[in-house]
């Protein structure tokens, strides 16, 4: 539902009942389930959604300080979450697990916003069911669906979705059909975007910045007798030309400037049971899924080892679970496991080789969620792993390990929680960025001590909920230790000048907090977050060279949205703050400081009143035409004589759009 309509809906109900409109509540659990913002984490509302309407990822977090997203094209972009970047979660999306990011060059995932109806960000310790190896925390992705859209009394309708931008956006169109029938429920919707590269606000062309994203999703629901099937599709594409590494511009003196033909495919096939009556004692979800996911970058250079190259992940998997319902809460029980496939091809002309390793793992989870009479509230499980690690070398390795994880709550006054939390996660084998190994030598080789990833999380905090405000401040700590670094050093054993290796590497540590807060008056509502980390490596301030950990430094948003009814108006915007990064550790690596900005995005939305259906928005990204790079972006370095500049976020940038529901 659109924000306009749920401030009219509110508006109508405060009219018969002054001050019955509240926020949803800041509680650690409210009916079962846990309140993700309660300690610090992030959730995107379908509402926020219509409201952001984003076309990538950077401006589908815009409002929340606690994720930040490295600037350029749609591949380009790493979400990092408290300066960690997002192969340390549990993603999913639609409960399908996404794997690692492939190389410190690409982009975290292929995710289309378009498709998107909430995103769940758990910052720091996670539970035992949002999938294995949560060292940081857990990004849950929901896609659309039929009765997601369906307005009240409807069995069937569609969306057709138009927009078109200034400075490089272009045109981007969406449609989709749904529908119910009996038992039967549909929905399908392709997405596509064209358009040129973007400009900074200095007026920088940005090469390899057009938008080439391509998509289609589709499901299929039948229900009978209190039972559930459904199977769903997922197709994302971004086909275009971009420069060699992604996360860097290619300005500087002696670096090749060109663009290369580049193809990124995400394919997700999904069958999935759940009950539709469920007891106390049943409420089961089992769901098996396959994907495959490719980065294809041919004609870039196949005289050199590093390349042209094909990176391919194939995975399949699933999960099996139940939801008992006791007395004070719930308990979410259940297994799950994926065998996943890597390959590399460098496939250059001369000295070509091809890389190819897997893992398999399955778990054992259980998750309590609970309330007591006495304002105490209880999350706490445990997960139960074994992984098998085989390498390109076919040798193989396996380990087991537990998780464990538990937070609690305390309302000492009303309205008022305290709250402390822990978790211990057993990572397995982390594999790290394998796309590095398309430029290893043909003896590359995995450290005989390598084994298993750890991670620890810790966080306490304070949540207010008085009526038509809430907040929230939460201090965190994250550490992850060992995970899979590619040494190109050599020392093997006892051929130091011979081989690199595959080892463990050292300990990435976020420390600090986060502080939210929103307030709404029925017609409307304003928000904000502030967010302080500190990212290190083995105790020294981490430099920002792209991949685990970026430096955070201090981020801040605030939001606003208010509803004109007299004039079937929505109009708001948001202001997103980066605090400058600087210091000696910068300069004595080649680094320069992380300059400071502030970016102000404001939007209207009028819906006809003769044509409720339709809703025209106009946006103005980058209202002041700012000059900068996102917090988490490749900062300029001098390297060796040379420049390496970093991908500057676009300057101002209109777009009108229009949606139609019918």
């Amino acid at each position: 539902m659109a924000l306009s309509s749920a401030l009219l809906a509110q508006e109508a109900q405060i009219s018969q009942n002054p001050g019955a409109i509240e926020l949803t509540p800041i509680t650690l659990i409210s009916g079962g389930q846990e309140n993700v913002e309660a300690t610090g984490g992030v959730v995107v509302t379908d509402e926020d959604l219509e409201i952001l309407q984003p076309t990538n990822m950077s401006e589908l977090f815009s409002r929340n300080s606690a994720v930040s997203v490295s600037g350029g094209a749609g591949p380009a972009q790493r979400i990092y979450v408290l300066g960690l970047e997002q192969s340390n979660l549990a993603v999913s999306v639609d409960g399908v697990p996404q794997g690692v990011t492939s190389w410190h060059h690409t982009g975290s995932n292929v995710v289309d916003p378009a498709f998107l109806n909430s995103v769940t960000v758990e910052a720091g310790a996670a539970a035992a069911d949002t999938g294995f190896a949560a060292a940081a925390g857990a990004i849950s992705y929901e896609t659309m669906g039929a009765r997601d859209l369906l307005a009240d009394g409807r069995s069937q309708g569609g969306r057709v979705s138009l927009s078109y931008g200034s400075n490089g956006r272009g045109l981007s169109a969406s449609l989709a059909g749904y529908g119910v029938y009996e038992g039967f429920d549909w929905f399908a919707m392709i997405h596509g975007a064209d358009g040129d590269n973007y400009e900074s606000g200095d007026g920088l062309e940005m090469d390899g910045t057009a938008p080439g994203v391509q998509g289609l999703l589709a499901k299929l629901g039948y229900e009978f007798e209190g039972h559930r099937l459904e199977l769903a599709y997922e197709y994302n594409e971004d086909d275009a030309d971009r420069v060699i590494k992604m996360n860097m511009d290619l300005y500087g003196d002696g670096i090749d400037r060109g663009v290369y033909p580049l193809k990124v495919t995400n394919n997700t096939l999904t069958l999935k049971y759940t009950s539709t009556a469920p007891t106390n004692a049943w409420d089961p979800e089992a769901m098996i899924y396959v994907t495959r996911d490719e980065y294809w970058r041919p004609d870039y250079d196949p005289e050199r080892t590093n390349g042209d190259m094909d990176l391919e992940t194939e995975s399949i998997g699933g999960v099996l679970k139940n939801t008992y319902t006791l007395g004070q809460g719930t308990i979410s029980a259940g297994l799950d496991w994926a065998y996943d496939d890597y390959s590399v091809d460098n496939y250059g002309d001369t000295d070509r080789r091809f890389w190819n390793m897997n893992t398999m793992q399955i778990g054992l989870f259980a998750q309590g969620r609970f309330e007591f009479d006495n304002g105490i509230d209880l999350s706490t499980g445990l997960r139960l792993d074994n992984q098998r690690f085989t390498d390109w070398t076919s040798q193989s390795r396996s380990d087991s390990g537990v998780s464990v994880n538990g937070t609690a709550a305390y309302e000492f006054a009303d309205g008022y929680e305290i709250f402390a939390g822990a978790s211990r996660t057993w990572l397995g084998y982390d594999l790290g960025e394998y796309g590095l190994l398309h430029a290893r030598t043909a003896d590359f080789r995995v450290a005989a001590d390598f084994e298993p990833a750890t991670a620890t999380n810790t966080k306490l905090g304070l949540n207010a909920d008085q009526g038509n405000w809430t907040g929230n401040l939460t201090f965190f700590d994250t550490r992850l230790d060992g995970l899979g670094s590619y040494n190109t050093d050599g020392q093997y054993d006892e051929d130091p000048a011979t081989f690199g290796y595959l080892e463990n590497g050292g300990e990435y540590r976020s420390k600090g907090f986060t502080l939210q807060g929103a307030y709404t008056w029925g017609s409307g509502r304003v928000g904000g977050s502030f967010t302080k980390a500190d990212v290190t490596l083995d105790g020294e301030d981490k430099l920002p060279d792209g991949g685990t950990g970026m430096p955070f430094g201090e981020l801040a948003t605030l939001y606003i949205d208010q509803e004109i009814p007299q004039y079937n108006l929505t109009v708001g915007g948001n202001l997103e703050w980066a605090g400058d990064l600087s210091g000696d550790y910068l300069s004595e690596a080649g680094f320069y400081d992380h300059s400071s900005y502030a970016v102000v995005n404001v939007y209207g939305e009028w819906r006809p009143e003769s044509h409720d259906n339709m809703v025209v928005r106009l946006g103005i990204d980058n209202l002041f035409d700012e000059d900068y790079y996102e917090r988490s972006s490749y900062v300029e370095r001098d390297r060796g004589g040379r420049d390496i500049d970093p991908l500057y976020a676009p300057g101002r940038t209109v777009t009108l759009g229009l949606n139609v529901d019918f």
